[in-house]
């Protein structure tokens, strides 16, 4: 039987942290290209579409990259229902165009990792 290897956070960052390191931007663009949302929504809206297996508690630092970069930008707020303030953000011109590019690359990279699995016998 296999062992599994479970790394710690004192010994690293996971392979999970680190794949959602590198496609949060990705994602965060798709769904702000649908329609503007605020932070805690897109973040229910990822675990909602991936059935419970994508989770993200801190959306907030690729959202204030994004908005640094350019391609997302504060939008309204509103007033919940419970009197909280919800930043609503919105993709730009240029986070489309960004995102058209990211999405070819993901394309390229999981396209080629999957012909490296195939030929290793990783399937």
């Amino acid at each position: 039987m296999k062992e599994i290897i479970n790394m710690s956070k004192d010994k690293g960052h996971s392979f999970e942290d680190y794949f959602k390191r590198a496609v949060n931007p990705l994602l965060v663009l798709l769904l702000l290209s649908e329609r503007p949302m605020y932070v805690y929504e897109m973040a229910n809206e990822l675990e909602k579409r991936s059935e419970g297996q994508y989770s993200l508690s801190l959306l907030y630092p690729v959202i204030y990259r994004l908005v640094s970069q350019g391609f997302v930008t504060e939008g309204q707020k509103a007033i919940s229902q419970d009197n909280r303030v919800r930043q609503y953000y919105e993709i730009t011109d240029n986070g489309l165009v960004y995102l058209k590019q990211i999405e070819v690359t993901y394309e390229q990279m999981t396209n080629a990792v999957s012909k490296i699995r195939s030929v290793s016998g990783g399937d």
